[in-house]
């Protein structure tokens, strides 16, 4: 893993020329996943309905993505479609729901359906890999977007974005807009343990903060274990574990919301006056942002986000957030889909880096990223086309 934050600059170039002439003109499918406690055959029923039975036994790129109930994956599945939609290439996109029980019937539904591409975000990284593996069985290609399949061979391709640049960026955010003085409160907060691409964060974070803790210019207020191990400039595996372990949010609103207050509640007078708040996502940004504004002995923070979701973007031009790591789906998307048409023209799709996933180095793509604030939002955000001006309030 590269242990270097690179100057990076936004790449949203689309692969529509690429695409031109390739594959078919059906049309695309999406449906929801069934629950994890619906049967196999009504998953199956209710994943190709009867009006578009057609489309669904000609089914070229099949997608997997972890829950509906979060916009960054609904802005993601309009991306597929839209793309794999103009290029006339048939594709469904099916949701997981958080459960990795679904997310496996899911694959095997897409299976059944004669897909010659996988692109799947784990819901969990591990347990993923029974599923690809089926896949990889049935001679499908096996594309890990944005969250690397651990602990098998059978993920041919990994497309994200710089995940250790991500948590670096947010580490290096906190410290340039850090209040004077020493010993300022750091609370530390993390995305799902069975996340890989949480460790990835908050290891990115860790190697810009760890210096600062060090040398007492931050006070670590919600983790023993941070403590513990806070004169290491590098952490294993397993450290990051126990860490992550104490302040996990498993990216799910609610429970940074839970752990935020309980914190604050436990906290001395010593932790809380101006602070600095390393989350690691825009959800669990608001939501914790919204527990320590409601702190009266809390007089000010600084909170970290990712994926420019459009709330966050209203709470940073309102001030109620600080920064969001802009990752462009639109990218992200598109490189996955020119990996799919290379590999359906049976070409070797083209890669700029190696991930090991514990079993092999996969061949990867990456993305770059933006760091957006109050400064640069419209820039950012409005001019690049990624929203329009009129879904905010406040813009200047």
């Amino acid at each position: 893993m590269k242990k270097k934050l690179l100057s990076l600059i936004l790449a949203a170039t689309m692969v529509a020329s690429l695409l031109a002439g390739c594959g078919s003109t059906s049309k695309t499918t999406s449906e929801p996943a069934a629950t994890e406690t619906a049967p196999a055959a009504e998953t199956k029923e209710e994943a190709a309905p009867a009006e578009e039975t057609e489309a669904a036994d000609g089914v070229q790129v099949g997608i997997v993505l972890p829950t509906k109930d979060e916009p960054r994956w609904l802005q993601d599945q309009a991306q597929f479609e839209s793309i794999l939609g103009d290029a006339g290439f048939t594709n469904q996109v099916l949701f997981s729901q958080g459960s990795s029980a679904t997310e496996k019937t899911n694959v095997e539904t897409l299976i059944s359906q004669g897909i010659k591409v996988l692109i799947i975000c784990a819901q969990d990284g591990a347990a993923a890999a029974a599923a690809v593996e089926e896949a990889k069985d049935a001679g499908i290609t096996v594309i890990a977007y944005d969250r690397l399949i651990t602990g098998t061979d059978a993920v041919d391709y990994y497309v994200t974005f710089d995940s250790f640049a991500v948590g670096a960026a947010q580490g290096q955010y906190l410290i340039d807009n850090a209040p004077e003085g020493t010993g300022v409160p750091l609370y530390l907060y993390a995305g799902a343990a069975t996340d890989n691409n949480a460790f990835i964060f908050f290891e990115g974070a860790w190697s810009v903060l760890q210096p600062k803790i060090a040398d007492g210019t931050f006070v670590i207020a919600n983790s023993s274990e941070a403590v513990a191990l806070q004169d290491k400039a590098e952490l294993s595996r397993e450290e990051e574990g126990k860490i992550i372990g104490q302040v996990t949010t498993d990216w799910d609103f609610n429970v940074a919301k839970s752990k935020a207050e309980a914190h604050l509640t436990a906290a001395g007078a010593d932790m809380k006056g101006d602070v600095l708040v390393l989350a690691p996502n825009d959800g669990t940004a608001r939501s914790i942002a919204d527990v320590f504004a409601t702190d009266k002995d809390v007089t000010s923070y600084v909170v970290t986000g990712q994926d420019s979701e459009k709330a966050s973007v209203q709470y940073v031009i309102d001030g109620k957030q600080s920064m969001t790591v802009f990752k462009d789906t639109r990218t992200l998307a598109s490189d996955s889909v020119a990996m799919a048409v290379s590999v359906l023209n049976g070409e070797t799709p083209a890669t700029d880096t190696t991930y090991n996933n514990e079993v092999k180095d996969v061949p990867a793509k990456q993305t770059a990223i933006v760091v957006v604030s109050q400064d640069n939002v419209k820039a950012a955000l409005i001019d690049s086309g990624y929203y329009d001006a009129s879904e905010f309030t406040g813009l200047e």
